[in-house]
């Protein structure tokens, strides 16, 4: 910790020297935007008035949520940053460190960049004060795995839930070990997919992301946004912002059955959570091309989750931690015949559901070529750019996808 944060948590506030400093400034942004009555209310709550950094909050809240998220002003996500930070010290006087930590976190979440050393210096103070006051008194309990080792895979079973035709024709080739030189010689310039088993066996989180323990004593009091519904092409499908524990007890009480499952989908919860960034480690294979990294995600959620055929733009290895999934893969110059959608925000997603083909309207599908595989525990698939890609999850599954580019598309982007 730095000398201001031990400071601060050796006492009942919470240091922000970014907020301190840039204040005024923001203030004024917000004020040549119109936000005359959020000025007056966050001025109000930096003197001490809980109402009106709530009410400030509430004004932000409402700005973030006026229009497509593109097309709000970076301004008014820093706005609701300061009221965040402003609420968060209320709570956090008040000793109510839970509720001091779920305002942060959506400040982290939903806010900008400006305050967010502070809103994560606050986070590492509150969590430290919310662990001391529940370690008085806690008894370490047996260990609550999510997936038991040798638990019992019957393929006729599985092969019930799965797409029509899969397992049946090209396997994803597995490599163990798969050295660097022989990742980007056979599989990165050709642009293959490859399944690379021996190379996860160091990462703390091959056993710590098992033990539904410790991950609510790491993230049980932080709060992430979980998709709820079958997948995000459904009409029915929605975001909901809740607490890690609450999803934990939902994805145990999911089954593949379950019409509506929760699932942690493509969130950047490394960048939230140090502590869960510190299992994990970024593979070398990310290195081939020279390019950098561009996305770390997280991938969580119960049996029978779906993420429906779609492409993506960057080199990705997906890491399967805990649990198995089935991945369909269909190369690019496909693309036609799997009918992407026109609108420019779902343009590489498919129309196709492959989990209910409509043979009258996507008539080329079934006679496509296609790689599939069950991407086991401790197993990394590469997914070259703009391979189509289908996933379900076999078991309760964790997995982590790592997107970087090659040198030519970082200086083109």
């Amino acid at each position: 910790m730095s000398t201001a944060t031990v400071a601060a948590a050796a006492g009942n506030y919470l240091s922000t020297p970014t907020l301190d400093a840039e204040s005024s400034n923001l203030l004024q942004t917000i004020s040549s935007h119109g936000g005359y009555a959020y000025v007056r209310m966050s001025t109000l709550a930096a003197s001490g008035d809980f109402r009106a950094a709530e009410a400030a909050r509430e004004m932000a809240w409402e700005q973030l949520h006026s229009g497509p998220w593109h097309s709000v002003l970076p301004a008014w996500r820093d706005a609701y940053s300061m009221a965040c930070l402003h609420v968060a010290k209320f709570h956090y006087r008040n000793g109510e460190f839970k509720e001091s930590l779920r305002v942060l976190d959506l400040g982290l979440i939903m806010g900008g960049v400006l305050l967010k050393k502070d809103l994560e210096s606050a986070i590492e103070i509150v969590t430290a004060k919310s662990r001391e006051k529940e370690s008085e008194g806690f008894e370490k309990g047996p260990k609550c795995k999510f997936v038991e080792e040798g638990d019992e895979f019957d393929k006729e079973e599985v092969l019930r839930v799965l797409p029509e035709k899969s397992l049946s024709s090209k396997i994803v080739v597995k490599k163990s070990g798969l050295s660097l030189e022989g990742f980007l010689r056979e599989h990165f310039l050709s642009g293959s997919p490859v399944i690379i088993s021996d190379c996860m066996a160091h990462w703390p989180a091959r056993t710590k992301w098992n033990d539904m323990d410790y991950l609510k004593r790491v993230a049980g009091d932080r709060t992430v946004p979980v998709e709820v519904g079958k997948n995000y092409l459904c009409q029915e499908w929605k975001q909901e912002l809740i607490t890690f524990s609450e999803f934990l007890v939902k994805i145990q009480s999911n089954d593949s059955s379950s019409a509506v499952p929760t699932y942690l989908a493509q969130h950047q919860l490394f960048d939230q959570i140090n502590e869960l960034r510190k299992d994990i480690c970024i593979p070398d294979y990310c290195c081939a091309g020279g390019g950098e990294l561009r996305s770390l995600n997280a991938w969580f959620g119960p049996a029978g989750t779906v993420t429906p055929l779609h492409h993506d733009p960057h080199h990705n290895i997906l890491a399967q931690v805990v649990g198995k999934k089935y991945v369909r893969l269909y190369t690019s110059s496909v693309s036609e015949e799997l009918y992407p959608y026109t609108e420019t925000m779902l343009c590489n997603s498919s129309q196709v559901d492959l989990d209910n083909i409509d043979d009258g309207q996507f008539p080329k599908v079934h006679d496509l070529e296609f790689l599939d595989c069950i991407l086991e525990e401790g197993e990394m698939l590469y997914i070259p750019p703009k391979w189509w890609h289908y996933v379900r999850s076999l078991t309760i599954s964790f997995s982590v996808s790592f997107w970087w580019s090659n040198s030519e598309s970082s200086d083109a982007s």
